[in-house]
């Protein structure tokens, strides 16, 4: 537990140096987004023979109307060029969810928001968490302690800046989506800790918030 927090520590400290605006103080703000060895990949899946293109399926579980997981189910894997995913998302939304980007703690939409909903990925619509698992961390990032389905979500192992830490990907996309760490509360122990540019939220009355006490 002491390790999510000095992990925290660190990452707020950074986002503190940056600003608001998730550049830098001392650097101009980039205006052109430059492509990851990831996206190259996917781009080159989508040109290499547009004839051919193998669609390439995963398991999901969609919500109903109430907010309740129903059954797996297969759905498309969503593989855009880097031109693409540019034009449909904002620069801040591109530079964290195609090039793993973090906002700036404290900053984002969501962070602080007590509304009782589903939120979903930016970039393809997948449902990925809800009101009732969220929590004040603390960190100022959006926290949850859960998914809405463990097969909506991705780990991957990352050992960027020198930390051993678990990033969390939405699995129809490939967006980045932020951390996790095992420093949450009860049930699960877990903190999913997101950008709040790497989700969208639509308002659900069939569901509680959980921030509220």
């Amino acid at each position: 537990m002491m390790i999510g927090f000095k992990l925290m520590f660190v990452a707020v400290v950074a986002a503190a140096a940056a600003g608001c605006d998730g550049q830098p103080s001392s650097s101009p703000a980039q205006t052109d987004p430059q492509p990851q060895s990831q996206n190259q990949t996917q781009s080159q899946a989508l040109t290499q023979n547009s004839n051919s293109i193998q669609v390439v399926m995963v398991q999901v579980r969609l919500l109903d109307d109430k907010g309740l997981p129903g059954p797996l189910v297969a759905s498309p894997k969503v593989v855009k060029t880097d031109a693409e995913w540019a034009k449909q998302l904002t620069p801040d939304q591109y530079r964290i969810t195609r090039n793993k980007g973090t906002e700036p703690a404290f900053c984002g939409a969501f962070y602080d928001q007590h509304k009782s909903g589903i939120y979903y990925c930016v970039c393809c619509g997948l449902p990925l968490f809800t009101s009732e698992a969220k929590f004040d961390s603390g960190t100022g990032w959006p926290s949850f302690f859960q998914p809405v389905a463990k097969e909506n979500v991705l780990n991957h192992t990352d050992h960027s800046y020198g930390m051993n830490r678990t990033e969390i990907l939405c699995v129809r996309c490939d967006a980045h989506l932020g951390h996790v760490f095992e420093d949450g509360p009860r049930p699960t122990g877990l903190r999913f800790c997101l950008n709040s540019a790497s989700l969208t939220f639509k308002e659900n009355q069939n569901l509680k918030d959980a921030t509220r006490h």
